[in-house]
């Protein structure tokens, strides 16, 4: 698909799912009416309101600290922080979006893929403008010089579940509008990549998931990262934020509790792998173009889909709905995405250079280069 049918489907999606997450934070001052408690439990209210704080422009829905909601200058700070949250939604949206739909078209069977890739990316982009405006937001609680890094990593993990929602529905409604914008446009084929080059990269890729996911992941591995630095100064605690941005999850050794429960959870990691695995194996098939940015970009839509695939096998296994609510079996949902950004990119470099390295990867649109038969007719012998 060309740049000029992308774009469109690419906006629409970037204004769809901005508007969205604007009407959800716009939504959370009705859970603070009287009547809302008697529709849903106290719990399931908490727990909405921590879904929708972060998507908030009310400073006093947004923070329960009360230092926050006095000064102008706070308020003010806050709401710069929330206009440039939500403009840096719309461009990281944009910018995964155009990429994704000009490399995965959704024509000629690659319709399902593109729809999980956008989906994906719903969570990526609003967690990377949860990033760029977190400095606004440290400075309108009112205390940003205090333990700056801890409080970025607090901030950066507080997206959420609902752009995980709202990536659904947007991902659904762009891939309709780019299937109406790529009518009369010759799209690809799906191209034969080999078996083996395939493989191999998908093998390579998936390695490098896994050392986040079962090696940093360990408890006693991100304890020691997580308090490796002791010094002093505004800068002198990253440990927090390294966290964030290196552990796909936690596990341990089955101490204390039933080993079924254990090999449950680790069923569920086993399944981020097999889903980013098979993922990369389909992957050089489906893009229409194999280089690095698409390589990279659908790598990390592969990791969000293999920890929301595992997040729902916990959600089957987990007994804390009776405590907190139903929708406390959700709340995972759009966690560790920084990580997956991380370990995803490095994924798609890992891969896509095993693709080349291989034999699998071409710089061509479409199919594979056919080299002609030559013409199996016998020359005619020169006439006397």
């Amino acid at each position: 698909m060309t740049y000029r049918r992308a774009v469109i489907p690419a906006l629409f999606g970037g204004v769809l799912i901005t508007l969205l997450l604007w009407w959800a934070g716009e939504s959370a001052e009705a859970l603070r009416l009287r009547g809302s408690t008697s529709v849903l439990d106290i719990d399931s209210v908490n727990e909405l309101r921590n879904w929708l704080a972060p998507w908030s422009y009310d400073l006093s829905t947004a923070s329960a600290d009360p230092a926050t909601g006095g000064g102008t200058p706070y308020a003010d700070l806050y709401r710069t922080g929330m206009q440039i949250r939500f403009v840096a939604v719309l461009g990281f949206f944009v910018a995964g979006a155009l990429l994704l739909v000009r490399r995965i078209p959704p024509t000629r069977g690659r319709t399902p893929a593109t729809v999980l890739a956008l989906w994906a990316w719903g969570p990526v982009a609003g967690t990377l403008a949860v990033t760029v405006s977190a400095p606004w937001l440290i400075a309108a609680r009112g205390h940003g010089s205090y333990r700056v890094l801890p409080q970025l990593a607090s901030v950066i993990a507080s997206s959420g579940p609902v752009p995980v929602f709202a990536g659904l529905l947007t991902a659904l409604l762009t891939v309709l509008v780019a299937r109406v914008t790529a009518k009369g446009e010759e799209s690809p084929a799906r191209r034969d990549v080999p078996p083996r080059a395939a493989r191999v990269a998908a093998s390579a890729g998936t390695a490098v998931v896994a050392v986040s996911l079962v090696g940093l992941s360990h408890v006693s591995v991100a304890a020691w990262i997580q308090t490796s630095f002791s010094g002093r100064g505004l800068l002198s605690e990253p440990g927090d934020l390294l966290r964030e941005w290196l552990l796909l999850g936690s596990w341990a050794g089955p101490a204390g509790g039933p080993l079924g429960d254990w090999l449950l959870y680790r069923a569920a990691d086993l399944l981020t792998l097999v889903v980013v695995w098979w993922s990369l194996r389909l992957l050089p098939g489906l893009l229409t173009r194999t280089t690095a940015p698409a390589m990279a970009v659908s790598t990390v839509c592969a990791v969000l889909l293999g920890l929301t695939a595992s997040q729902f096998v916990r959600t089957a296994v987990d007994d804390t709905a009776s405590v907190w609510g139903p929708l406390h079996l959700f709340s995972g949902l759009g966690s560790n995405v920084p990580a997956a950004l991380t370990f995803g990119i490095l994924a798609g470099a890992a891969a896509f250079a095993a693709l080349r390295l291989t034999g699998g990867g071409s710089d061509r649109d479409g199919d594979t280069a056919k080299v002609p038969e030559p013409d199996a007719a016998p020359l005619s012998p020169p006439r006397a």
